[in-house]
């Protein structure tokens, strides 16, 4: 039996990368690592969702709907969540190909 690499495995399940499947299938694991970068943040803080969403004058249902990829996340948000919550800094990059 043949190995195949997750690439090819993604290439043969979703098609090739600039297909519509394919690039949904990509946008959706971004911001699920989004989701686990947060919770990962918010741990090594020793906060709990509960003390983090009180900071951001939110429910604590709604860290845990951007933690688990559940929630459509704005910039604005991500910036308040990073910034005033957890006392970090955004850096996003933008790829054009």
């Amino acid at each position: 039996m043949e190995t195949k690499s997750w690439t090819e495995i993604k290439d043969t399940v979703y098609g090739t990368k600039g297909t519509a499947r394919r690039d949904n299938l990509d946008r959706d694991f971004e911001s699920f690592k989004i989701g686990l970068q947060l919770k990962k943040a918010r741990e090594e803080k020793k906060l709990t969702q509960a003390e983090l969403a009180k900071m951001l004058e939110k429910k604590r249902e709604f860290i845990s709907r951007i933690e688990n990829n559940n929630s459509n996340l704005t910039l604005k948000t991500l910036f308040e969540i990073v910034e005033k919550g957890l006392g970090g800094k955004v850096n996003i990059q933008i790829e054009i190909g």
